[in-house]
């Protein structure tokens, strides 16, 4: 079979900064035609077993390289294979009905032994997960036509957590040419209100409703500040330090919800480089990647990504790859007592209280000489003093120019 892959994913494999670019897919069959076609987006979450019997998370998305090898079309079932990195591998299965096609499963495929992806892992076998996804948002779709679902579906299973989003497949193409026609997945179609009944002497009474208001958000109690270190080994002392207190707002369908992050049950992992260090926090509901870049001597947070599952099983993913937050001299840490609230996105907002970070150039355990953030400094009081000042001289130049006018106004009527 005669396999072609064209890649547009810019999203680095490991711990990388994380883009958010998609990958498309072309499968030829024996003939030299399109057989299956895919274009999506996937981001990983992966807890496993680091040395030191500590609990770590991989955090990663499809590599710019993949190989399309194991990829089949045939009458009835299709699959499509990613092998990417040191022994990796995505695959999806299809099947065709009557009138329709589905997704019948996910499954994943990751080789421990891996040190790039999972550093310090205590195992060099390879882990596979499985996964079933009827019953997610990888519906049918009618043949003919391709899938397209741009709504985020979560799956996990054996502690893999994958994220798929700007999904648009067609499995069993036609003639070679892949269709224009659109099956949307559940969640992409807007829920629309019935129109009301037009025969008013068959309408059905109706009752007053009370317009419904947004549910109050409680506030937060100030978050517990937790220390979040990266090691590079065993015995070796912390490459990445970073103490803060956070709170994270977010919004789900237009509702904003608000989490303290629990240092209790959350755990620190990450890498440490020279150009470019990442910390991962993750606890059961929550993933976190804090992403540092070292610039010119100067360092400064590049990236966040957050993932998060709500109690009531909504899932909320967001990410931003264009920040210049925390910015310090390559030696030195960055500090922020006073609260602190960054808006990451449109539906992300993060509040850091205490926040003391470190992500290069750490020397024995111990933060560096801090350069704090300008709410600390002895210059921030000069702020309100500076605001007054321009309000009185206004009041001043707006009370003179009356007193001119006014005079201005007397003197132009003369006794005759």
């Amino acid at each position: 079979m005669i396999h072609r892959a064209v890649l547009f994913l810019a999203l680095a494999l490991g711990l990388g900064t994380q883009l958010t670019s998609a990958t498309e897919v072309l499968v030829n069959n024996t003939e030299g035609k399109l057989c299956l076609y895919a274009n999506l987006k996937v981001n990983f979450s992966v807890a496993y077993e680091a040395v030191g019997d500590k609990n770590a998370t991989a955090v990663f998305s499809l590599p710019d390289a993949v190989l399309t090898n194991g990829s089949s079309c045939a009458n009835s079932s299709s699959t499509l294979r990613l092998s990417f990195g040191q022994g990796h591998s995505w695959t999806m299965t299809f099947s065709k009905g009557v009138q329709n096609y589905q997704a019948d499963s996910v499954s994943v495929d990751l080789n421990l032994a891996d040190a790039a992806v999972f550093p310090n892992a205590t195992s060099n076998e390879t882990m596979s997960v499985t996964v079933n996804v009827n019953a997610t948002n990888l519906s049918k779709a009618d043949l003919g036509t391709c899938y397209s679902c741009n709504s985020q579906d979560v799956i996990r299973e054996g502690g893999v957590s994958q994220t798929l989003w700007s999904v648009l497949i067609q499995a069993f193409v036609a003639n070679g040419s892949k269709s224009q026609e659109i099956t949307s997945c559940a969640a992409d179609v807007p829920i629309t209100p019935s129109p009301a009944p037009t025969n008013a002497s068959t309408a059905a009474p109706t009752t007053a409703v009370a317009p419904t208001t947004p549910i109050p958000t409680p506030t937060l109690p100030t978050p517990t500040t937790g220390k979040y270190h990266v090691t590079t080994g065993v015995n070796s002392t912390a490459c990445l330090m970073a103490d803060f207190g956070l709170s994270i707002g977010f919004k789900i369908q237009g509702q904003l919800q608000k989490m303290n992050l629990e240092p209790n049950g959350t755990n620190a992992s990450g890498t440490c480089g020279v150009n470019s260090s990442q910390l991962v926090l993750s606890n059961p509901t929550a993933t976190l990647v804090f992403t540092f870049v070292n610039e010119t001597a100067k360092f400064r947070l590049h990236a966040v990504t957050v993932n998060i599952t709500t109690g009531s099983g909504q899932q909320f993913y967001s990410e931003n790859t264009n920040l210049s937050l925390w910015v310090a001299s390559v030696g030195s840490s960055y500090m922020c007592n006073k609260e602190q609230s960054y808006n990451i996105s449109e539906s992300l907002a993060l509040h850091t209280f205490d926040l003391h970070v470190q992500p290069f150039a750490v020397a024995s355990g111990k933060f560096s000489t801090a350069e704090e953030c300008f709410l600390d400094s002895d210059l921030s009081f000069l702020v309100p003093i500076a605001v007054g000042v321009a309000l009185s001289f206004l009041i001043i130049l707006v009370l003179i120019s009356y007193l001119i006018g006014r005079r201005k106004s007397r003197t132009g009527y003369q006794s005759v």
